[in-house]
């Protein structure tokens, strides 16, 4: 495609009517819309919709359309959430698997406790940076003053962050971004992106961020991991557990959707002697599945099996937790090793669990969990699974990235 033509689309985002060869793709349209878009080869920027889907509605965010951080929020709540259980479905169709999909757990609005936010910049030598997300398409930013995703408490902190960013754009080569995360004890901020081959962070530019941190109350401030600022020990509640988190450790983005997908594991594996939690973390599954039976922790960040360990001490009543720090992909849990374990729940990262897998299908476990947020190497692992004798039972979809094009699962399999 070159220049401007009308498409009717049939499915989300994309096809054209003929009119251009081969589908065209067109973020913010909807199935069954006639749009006029404009662009070349395959990709196009919508220009008009001349006939509007009846389950479009109005964004709730005024950000919507240039920011890139939202891509559904003009999709009605009904076909949104059935459009993303279908992905699941047809990524597992693919691998010729059918299950029972369970009703989506959606995140509400308003429930998103993280945050990665790019700093640029500001209008003045010493005043607060510009924050916000990268645009649609685009390597520009989007400032943001509200953000109808996020916890409001993130959002009220906008003005405190964008002057803790400041000191982080000394040298003209930093392009900052601020990890935050809201927990029990106030915000934790981890930054990436400061240059750091011309010596890094001066000690005038920590300083002015330690008082921007303190200013604002914030709990911890780390650069690479490295602390700039420590007020309080950032926790998280984990189950029955507190845990102290690590500077930039993976915690999921909606605690209601790690509450869901964890209680949903935990319900699965009742009844098991003896668990293995693989790809574990600081505990997001351990803490709940210990309440069940004895279970051996694994993953390969060093700082988050301490943590877990740490946290072991908090939850009086449990089950015994093993933990180790060991790398899954080039040195996974073997069959042998998982001899007297009767459940296993895996929740690797978006690549899936390949050789993991491999080792749980080829172990005497009697039922598998499997937690993911990508369907296709979800899907993958399932039939290496399925392969071995397993049945996916049931799949749980989760909507914790709200109007995303991302879904996350747990599936359920059983001998």
């Amino acid at each position: 495609m070159n220049g401007e033509v009308v498409v009717e689309i049939d499915r989300v985002g994309a096809q054209g009517d003929g009119m251009a060869p081969g589908p065209i793709f067109a973020p913010l349209t909807l199935p069954g819309e006639q749009v006029r878009v404009r662009g070349e080869g395959d990709r196009a920027t919508l220009q008009e919709v001349l006939r509007a889907s009846p389950d479009r509605v109005e964004p709730p965010c005024p950000h919507f359309g240039a920011c890139g951080g939202c891509a559904l929020q003009h999709w009605a709540a009904e076909p949104y959430l059935a459009w993303k259980s279908d992905q699941i479905v047809q990524a597992l169709a693919r691998e010729r698997i059918e299950t029972e999909m369970l009703p989506v757990f959606a995140a509400p609005p308003g429930s998103r406790r993280r945050w990665a936010l790019h700093a640029r910049p500001g209008r003045g030598l010493h005043g607060p940076a510009r924050l916000g997300f990268k645009g649609r398409r685009s390597w520009g930013l989007v400032e943001i003053a509200v953000c109808p995703v996020s916890d409001p408490r993130l959002v009220a902190a906008l003005p405190a962050l964008a002057r803790l960013a400041a000191p982080f754009l000394e040298h003209p080569k930093s392009a900052p971004t601020l990890h935050i995360t809201w927990t029990r004890t106030g915000l934790d901020v981890e930054v990436s992106g400061v240059e750091r081959k011309s010596g890094g962070l001066s000690a005038d530019a920590r300083m002015r961020a330690a008082e921007a941190a303190q200013a604002a109350d914030m709990a911890r401030v780390t650069l690479g991991g490295e602390m700039v600022y420590l007020a309080r020990q950032p926790t998280v509640r984990l189950g029955p557990a507190l845990v102290a988190l690590p500077p930039g450790a993976f915690l999921q983005a909606v605690p209601q959707a790690e509450a869901a997908m964890a209680d949903f594991a935990a319900q699965a594996v009742a009844g098991a002697h003896r668990i293995a939690d693989l790809y574990c973390g600081v505990g997001t599954f351990t803490f709940r599945l210990a309440a069940v039976a004895p279970v051996l922790a694994a993953d390969s960040a060093e700082g988050a099996i301490a943590a877990l360990k740490a946290g072991i001490a908090t939850a009086p009543g449990l089950k015994a937790i093993t933990a180790e720090a060991r790398d899954l992909v080039r040195r996974p849990v073997l069959s042998r090793e998982l001899a007297k374990i009767d459940a296993v729940v895996f929740d690797p990262p978006r690549a899936g669990a390949l050789e993991q897998t491999r080792e749980i299908a080829a172990s005497k476990a009697s039922k598998v969990v499997g937690v993911s947020c990508n369907p296709a190497t979800f899907a993958r692992d399932a039939r290496i699974l399925t392969d071995a004798g397993f049945v996916l039972e049931r799949v749980l979809p989760v909507d914790q990235f709200l109007w995303s094009p991302h879904v996350e699962l747990v599936g359920v399999f059983g001998r």
